[in-house]
């Protein structure tokens, strides 16, 4: 995912969180807000709670991944995407699929 597709100031997540609307799903809490940009941003946090950061670092890679897999990028919203503890209960599969029913619950809306 390229750099300027990524929300990375804490003012940007705090005002997503705070001003933005919230989706919840298993693994993953979703916050979302009308961009500045024509393109979406995208931000990932993992709490200390999921383990050691080579662990934390892993599982960023992997939601990553996923959405890149399965976002636009063009609908025009900035996401905060946070990851649950019980994301290490699933398997990479289950969380992808979990992660796509959150995304077009809001993206069909």
């Amino acid at each position: 995912m390229r750099k300027e597709l990524r929300v990375k100031s804490n003012e940007d997540f705090q005002k997503i969180i705070t001003c933005g609307k919230c989706k919840t799903s298993r693994s993953f809490v979703m916050y979302y807000y009308p961009a500045e940009q024509e393109h979406d941003r995208i931000g990932i946090s993992v709490g200390k709670k999921i383990g050691n950061a080579v662990i934390r670092n892993k599982v960023k890679r992997q939601v990553r991944m996923m959405i890149q897999q399965l976002c636009s990028f063009k609908t025009g919203y900035d996401y905060i995407f946070i990851v649950r503890a019980k994301y290490l209960q699933s398997d990479y599969q289950n969380n992808k699929k979990d992660l796509s029913r959150l995304y077009n619950s809001v993206y069909n809306r």
